[in-house]
């Protein structure tokens, strides 16, 4: 009798191991997208403040039994592709020292969520196996079915994109319910300026549509364009108040939520 073929395992693949019931939509947990920029590690500074990292860490680590993280972060606390473009830079080599320095910013995250006891994994979408994993969408979907939280660095791997559209494009890739824009120095998004126009009233809730015709920047017009199209949330947040990042990770409503 012949013997059947046994299944052959792709190492991040499709047959990466056994399908849980949590890769069934309606019973796994709530899965989200948290963007954070290059600024929160920097402290309002250049390079990274390891008290901010910590504050954040500890908050996402608060969630991270409850809810299936993946983050993206940026890194304009060491390096922007536009503006050393601006300065007289080559624009992809400027966009590549860009992601570089979201990788530190990853490694950065990692290494105080794993002081917490949250395991943590690091994906970059460019060659570096000895301090991070490659990309691989449904390799880091089966982290966080296992309970670890992904960071994402590196950017999409390519120059021109921003952090904004990798944040779009990497929740739609791993099936995220929710991008989470977590922000500095504002709570949501407003009518106007708060910090000129005293008058700016907080929206607690926006279209994709509306906040494109108002020209209301929430996240670049291509990222934007991105979750419209695909009806993917967008919640908008202030991150310096404490237990804000916990509380949006577990789907309280703060700041203001962007829809289709």
């Amino acid at each position: 009798m012949t013997e059947p073929t046994p299944a052959i395992n792709i190492p991040g693949g499709l047959q990466d191991g056994p399908r849980s019931a949590e890769s069934d939509p309606s019973t796994r947990r709530r899965r989200v997208l948290l963007k954070l920029s290059g600024e929160v590690f920097g402290g309002g500074s250049v390079g990274v403040d390891p008290t901010t990292v910590r504050f954040v860490a500890e908050q996402i680590a608060a969630a991270s039994d409850q809810v299936q993280i993946a983050i993206v972060v940026g890194g304009g606390n060491f390096f922007r592709g536009a503006e050393l473009s601006e300065n007289g830079m080559e624009r992809r080599r400027a966009d590549y020292m860009g992601m570089l320095g979201t990788v530190m910013n990853a490694l950065a995250l990692q290494d105080f969520l794993l002081q917490t006891g949250v395991d943590c994994r690091v994906q970059s979408a460019i060659h570096m196996s000895q301090v991070a994993e490659p990309y691989i969408p449904q390799r880091a979907v089966r982290h966080m079915e296992k309970g670890r939280v992904v960071i994402f660095g590196a950017g999409t791997g390519l120059p021109y994109f921003s952090t904004d559209t990798v944040a779009a494009q990497r929740a739609l890739e791993v099936g995220a319910d929710e991008v989470l824009m977590a922000k500095s120095g504002v709570d949501g998004v407003y009518t106007a300026d708060p910090k000129t126009n005293p008058d700016a009233q907080l929206f607690d809730h926006l279209s994709y549509d509306e906040a494109i015709m108002r020209n209301i920047r929430v996240m670049d017009l291509t990222a934007m364009t991105m979750c419209k199209d695909n009806n993917l949330p967008m919640m908008v947040f202030g991150m310096e108040q404490k237990g804000n990042v916990t509380k949006a990770l577990l789907g309280e409503r703060i700041g203001t939520t962007v829809e289709s």
